[in-house]
């Protein structure tokens, strides 16, 4: 006959109690505010320089006595060398992130991108320096570059890791809520400044106010994030920690995947919330001010936008999401483009059309990323494709767009657009729904 226990011992060995990822314990709100803040400060900085680039152009580089669009071009080109390096930045910050964790990852870019933007500000110009001007500039975004490819890693991650059930939708659109917010002060600082100081004070010293500024937020979002919560599991680090190379070595086909989901998505998201101002400019002869107030209107409009297309995709899945925007872009990139005649309103209405359109890829973004690989190299196995193929796509779109006007070849761009988006679709159709799936940990 069996002894009885005695009354209060457990007739069965209990199992031990499940480990949960540390931002178990994070307060929502807190950590999107940790993600958001450093990320609006990331690309506040990124997208002044897009905004400002006529202004650094004359100031940074030599006019061409033959052609007044070589100084812009110059100033376009630094901007995608500044793209070349996020791949590096992608992989480096996504292997921290892998390997010591999320927010380790995070307060390295917040400071990276505090200390170029300084940098720009303080950029000597090409009467006072000659050629050492260009060279501080390069360098900048070089810095520049390695920061925001590390933080679109990083953030995304932990973004979509701090999500409760069924909510990666709308997590992930704060991604962008966060980038459009740091885009948005950027373009208006910009217009404020543009519209309240006379075109000398703006060549001589009104240009570089963004990037002081950027260096001073970098600060703030750099102690911001010192309270946010690891997502990385117990299991992850306490386990063997991954190789830089883990994620392209394992995982090839997912590499691919991503690059295929990025290039249209990063293409259009880079005509419509950077280079629509200046292709605008180039193309038709609204005023520059007028210009830069209509993109700041889109941009609000589209910030509004995102946390709603993240709750769409969330209750009804991703891929109709994204077949929204690639098919839509792949039918309606060349009349709306067209259709930016010279006109504030037309100009205001091409740019919010386009913006809804981009809300169906940018909301999700980081959800689709995130889903398509472990957790054991997430960050690193999104960083670098993802990084690689914006580089390669929406970093040159503003020198593509100015150098088809350069060689009177304007109307190709539209197709461009159109083409690369339409590759983007064919690719949207064949992934696998996974909005209703469970996220690895």
């Amino acid at each position: 006959m069996a002894k009885i226990p005695p009354r209060g011992t457990p007739l069965t060995k209990t199992a031990p109690a499940p480990t949960i990822a540390p931002a178990a314990a994070g307060h929502p709100v807190r950590q999107l505010l940790a993600a958001s803040v450093g990320n609006a400060v990331e690309w506040f900085d990124w997208y002044a320089y897009t905004f400002l680039a006529a202004y650094i152009a004359d100031q940074v580089f030599p006019r061409s006595s033959g052609n007044s669009l070589v100084p812009l071009l110059s100033t376009f080109a630094v901007f995608a060398v500044g793209f070349f390096m996020r791949p590096v930045g992608g992989l480096l910050m996504g292997a921290v992130a892998d390997r010591h964790g999320r927010r380790a990852a995070l307060t390295v870019t917040i400071l990276l991108m505090g200390g170029s933007s300084l940098l720009v500000g303080l950029t000597p110009t090409y009467a006072a320096a000659g050629i050492l001007a260009p060279v501080v500039l390069v360098l900048a975004r070089l810095l520049q570059g390695l920061s925001v490819g590390g933080e679109f890693a990083a953030s995304t991650t932990f973004l979509v890791e701090s999500a409760g059930p069924g909510r990666r939708g709308l997590f992930s659109s704060f991604q962008y809520v966060s980038t459009s917010i740091g885009q948005l002060a950027a373009s208006g600082i910009a217009a404020l400044l543009v519209g309240g100081l006379a075109e000398g004070q703006m060549n001589g010293w009104g240009w570089r106010v963004p990037f002081v500024i950027g260096a001073l937020l970098g600060l703030v979002g750099f102690w911001i994030r010192r309270s946010a919560h690891e997502t990385r599991s117990a299991e992850q680090q306490q386990g063997e920690r991954p190789g830089l190379f883990d994620a392209l070595r394992h995982h090839p086909r997912e590499s691919l995947l991503i690059c295929g989901i990025t290039a249209g998505g990063t293409l259009a998201y880079y005509t419509w919330t950077s280079y629509l101002p200046t292709y605008a400019e180039l193309n038709t002869d609204i005023d520059k001010a007028e210009a830069l107030l209509a993109g700041t209107l889109s941009l609000a409009f589209f910030t509004l936008l995102q946390p709603l297309g993240g709750l769409l995709s969330d209750r009804f899945g991703r891929k109709p999401s994204l077949l929204f925007f690639g098919v839509g872009f792949a039918v309606l990139s060349v009349p709306l483009l067209r259709a930016v005649d010279g006109s504030f309103l037309s100009l205001l209405l091409v740019s919010c059309a386009g913006m809804l359109l981009l809300t169906g890829f940018t909301s999700i973004s980081a959800a689709v990323n995130a889903e398509v690989f472990p957790a054991r190299v997430r960050a690193a196995g999104i960083g670098f494709p993802y990084s690689l193929t914006v580089a390669v796509f929406g970093g040159t779109a503003p020198y593509v767009g100015t150098l088809l006007k350069d060689l009177d070849r304007p109307g190709l761009f539209p197709w461009y657009v159109a083409v690369l988006c339409l590759v983007s679709s064919a690719v949207y159709l064949r992934l696998p729904e996974s909005a209703h799936k469970e996220l690895e940990r």
